[in-house]
């Protein structure tokens, strides 16, 4: 029997083998907006569930904790779309990741499941957190054979930008409208340059 969350880690992931095929699959269903509503429809009482506190048994295995995460993490990104209710996973998300890269769970997944889990840690707006994210993607990337290196050298580059932003900032100027923050002139006039929003 399929354990509960398999479905969800199959949609996001697919069944390519390789990291840059997986990516080159799912890379519109990640970091595009034409699957919001099959997110909502398919995956939308199972992110209700994880944002009210509940399926605490899944973050007991790591392939379970990862799909935890990503209903915490990714897919309020995608139904909750310029909503603050949007980042309203994030502090779970964030305390179930410190929880599992202590227990090692991350490096019981693939090297493209684990992005998922340090993309937690660069939507943080915290450098100390912002830090280990980078360090966490430069280790990955130097674990990958030269081939597959790519696609992972391009999630380091993300993280190394939204690192820059928050050293700079201390959060990020393009969540202000969403969540009611002031922004400052000096927010206002970087959200005006290309790349300074994710």
């Amino acid at each position: 029997m399929a354990e509960p969350w398999q479905p969800l880690l199959d949609w996001w992931f697919g069944t390519a083998e390789k990291p840059d095929e997986i990516a080159a699959d799912k890379g519109k269903l990640w970091f595009g907006k034409g699957h919001d509503r099959q997110a909502r429809e398919r995956f939308g009482d199972l992110v209700e569930q994880a944002l009210a506190g509940g399926l605490t048994d899944w973050a007991q295995r790591p392939e379970g904790w990862l799909a935890l995460v990503l209903l915490l993490d990714q897919l309020p990104r995608m139904i909750f779309r310029n909503t603050p209710k949007s980042f309203s996973g994030d502090l779970r998300a964030q305390a179930l990741v410190a929880q599992g890269l202590a227990a090692g769970f991350d490096q019981q997944l693939k090297p493209i499941q684990r992005v998922f889990i340090y993309l937690v840690l660069e939507h943080c707006e915290n450098l100390a957190v912002q830090n280990e994210a980078v360090s966490r993607f430069i280790e990955l990337v130097r674990e990958q054979p030269e081939a597959q290196r790519a696609v992972f050298e391009d999630n380091l580059d993300y993280a190394e930008r939204h690192q820059k932003i928050i050293t700079r900032f201390g959060r990020f100027p393009h969540r202000n409208a969403v969540l009611g923050r002031e922004s400052t002139a000096e927010e206002v006039e970087f959200l005006k340059r290309p790349g300074s929003r994710f």
